[in-house]
């Protein structure tokens, strides 16, 4: 699959905002009786992306759980804190803390004793930026989808999916190693796939390369007349599968490359016209009444 990656420096990357997701472990819901009135300690949070990075100022969310499963077998989540470093007292005893940043984050165990505690995360992560074009054109972020999944596939040739839908322009946080991506255009056909490498610190842009077009139909009564009212349309593949239904009187779409068949139902009479889609080519297609 065509695509090419750039790798850029990530000091603008720490300080960007964006909401920070854990969907892979199971807990349970913070308990407000969960802390008596006892004396608390200071436990100190921070995080980098590298061995050798700054704390992460911005973006970051502390999440911190009781060692030992509840009646339920989840962890009782104990406190939060959101932001960069982070600085919550707690009763003395040992936690789980996971430090999340987007769609990276590590887990520590920590034992807090009267001396506090200072614990310094580093996530290993990076940003993976994602856009595409079509024959050199570049593709409107409106017309895009990607979703990202583990490389590695299950014994049913399944990937786990790490993020849905995910807007064209935007870094998402990710732990390092290699993602299988796979990028929409529009919403019927028009996919490619790739797989991207994250390295820590960095920001993996990816420019995918589409092999898609816009299509309009229109019934007309004449070659550049005004659309017909009262229709509906089917479009059907060179297979005859179909892939597009529609009661617009004009509509539109985006196909991948290839041979198809517009079929539009006036009243009772019916109209075919094949069309063909090229890469980056946007057409019109429209049928005539006689």
């Amino acid at each position: 699959m065509l695509f090419r990656a750039f790798f850029l420096v990530l000091f603008w990357f720490v300080a960007s905002v964006a909401s920070a997701q854990d969907s892979s472990t199971s807990y349970a819901p913070a308990d407000p009786n969960a802390l008596p009135n006892v004396t608390g300690y200071e436990m100190v949070l921070d995080a980098k992306l590298t061995e050798n990075g700054n704390s992460i100022e911005r973006g970051m969310v502390w999440r911190i759980f009781r060692e030992r499963p509840d009646a339920d077998g989840k962890l009782p989540l104990v406190a939060t804190a959101k932001g960069g470093t982070a600085s919550v007292s707690l009763p003395a005893g040992t936690y789980l803390v996971h430090a999340a940043f987007g769609r990276a984050g590590a887990t520590k165990r920590i034992a807090l004793g009267s001396g506090g505690a200072k614990e310094s995360f580093v996530l290993q992560a990076g940003g993976l930026k994602l856009s595409a074009e079509s024959e050199g054109q570049a593709i409107p972020a409106k017309d895009l989808r990607f979703s990202i999944y583990e490389l590695e596939q299950d014994e049913e040739g399944e990937r786990k999916l790490i993020a849905l839908n995910v807007a064209a322009d935007r870094v998402i946080r990710l732990n390092t190693g290699t993602y299988h991506v796979l990028s929409r255009f529009g919403t019927i056909n028009a996919t490619v796939r790739a797989d991207l490498v994250v390295k820590a610190g960095e920001v993996t842009e990816a420019v995918l390369q589409h092999r898609g077009a816009n299509i309009s139909m229109r019934l007309v009564s004449q070659i550049g007349g005004d659309p017909v009212a009262n229709t509906s349309w089917a479009v059907l593949t060179e297979e005859g599968e179909e892939v597009f239904k529609s009661t617009s009187v004009s509509p539109s779409l985006i196909l991948a490359e290839g041979t198809y068949e517009a079929s539009v139902r006036n009243g009772d009479r019916n109209f075919r016209k094949s069309f063909v889609v090229e890469p980056g080519k946007n057409i019109r297609v429209e049928v005539l009444l006689n």
